[in-house]
């Protein structure tokens, strides 16, 4: 058997590929001695919301914070409740528990993966005051009958967007069409910096000017401190990073698009998975490409992926509501079913834009391979 080494993802074709570029950037700001919001900073911000056809990004530390910062600029704490989905990271829940609110939890669709939002309705209380939907995978969620939700109860709207940078959702980027949108820049994102790194978009001009000074220890004027906040700028290197790997972000995307429109016809007539859908009413930017692996096989297929030299993973093997954390919110096994289902089924294969065709080729035939072996 020929043994191959294809990861789930990898970071340094892509550095190669504008290597020139990163370090000439980065070398202009060590030179600088500006290594805390210096000008770059700005300039990656102005750049980012222009992208996104937002009035205003403020920038973090990382996606964490930027869900953090967004539940504070909203005034959302204790004795409140947020609505969003237990089949996500944790980073999702955390932000929301750090700032003593409750996450409430709906489960997901099987097609989608995103939240279900037929079910959203019957977990609104009076001390709910957020929908916080995830878009997964890179797969924007259904934000149209979000807002319809949100409107009708008076309640807020922070989107996840870690894995959806420039997801389309309706002619409108995701980020922008709830109130605040929160962005991550860790390494394996579809925008990945070189380190940690988050920002959140909003045309609220009160929530931007609430996030902004947040961040910076909750005051507008440097040593007068109007509220406890936080330590989260956004390194002036990284913004540098960023500024360049914004100009290739769209053609990364495409790229994507391209390995899964690959992927799923190849694949089409593997009998024992499930591929992911299309959006039909905006696009996908694949920051995964997620199948479902049926009859209890995913151990089996991934194994043999690995002896093969496939990396896979799988996001999640445990939902939110059955971690130990979230124990005190009493979600008993078997209470939001097709979040456990698919913790047991889900398998991301290899997805990252300089993936080559050869690859990729051997991926399919691959995961054919895998389960005509088990047949």
């Amino acid at each position: 058997m020929t043994i191959v080494n294809i990861p789930p993802f990898d970071a340094t074709c892509q550095y190669q590929s504008i290597a020139a570029q990163i370090e000439k950037n980065i070398c202009a700001v060590m030179a600088s001695g500006r290594y805390i919001m210096g000008p770059q900073v700005k300039e990656f911000e102005l750049e980012f919301a222009q992208y996104l056809s937002c009035d205003q990004v403020i920038s973090c530390n990382s996606g964490t914070d930027a869900l953090h910062l967004a539940l504070r600029a909203l005034r959302i704490g204790a004795g409140d409740e947020v609505i969003t989905t237990p089949f996500t990271f944790i980073a999702t829940t955390e932000a929301i528990g750090i700032v003593g609110a409750t996450p409430v939890f709906v489960d997901v669709d099987l097609n989608t993966y995103n939240i279900d939002t037929e079910l959203i309705e019957s977990k609104i209380t009076e001390r709910t005051k957020a929908i916080l939907p995830v878009h997964l995978y890179g797969r924007p969620g259904n934000m149209t009958a979000i807002m319809e939700i949100a409107r009708k109860y008076n309640l807020k709207v922070i989107e996840d967007c870690a894995q959806a940078t420039g997801a389309v959702w309706s002619g409108q980027k995701v980020g922008t069409i709830g109130d605040v949108g929160c962005f991550s820049f860790f390494p394996t994102k579809n925008l990945g910096c070189f380190g940690d790194g988050g920002a959140i978009a909003t045309s609220d001009k009160v929530i931007a000017e609430r996030v902004e000074y947040l961040r910076r220890h909750g005051g507008k004027v440097k040593y007068q401190h109007e509220e406890l906040g936080l330590n989260s700028r956004l390194d002036t290197i990284q913004a540098a990073v960023l500024l360049v790997k914004l100009q290739y972000l769209d053609r990364w995307n495409s790229a994507r698009a391209e390995i899964a429109d690959y992927y799923r016809n190849q694949l089409a007539n593997v009998k024992g998975i499930v591929l992911p859908t299309t959006v039909q009413e905006g696009n996908s930017v694949w920051n995964q490409f997620t199948i479902r692996v049926l009859d209890k096989q995913r151990s089996n297929v991934q194994k043999f992926l690995k002896e093969k030299g496939i990396g896979s993973m799988v996001y999640y093997p445990i939902p939110l509501h059955l971690q130990q954390v979230h124990s005190n919110l009493n979600y008993p096994l078997g209470s939001l079913p097709i979040s456990e289902q698919l913790s047991h089924e889900v398998l991301s294969l290899p997805m990252f834009p300089e993936l080559t065709a050869s690859a990729q080729k051997v991926v399919v035939e691959s995961v054919s391979q895998a389960f005509f072996a088990l047949t």
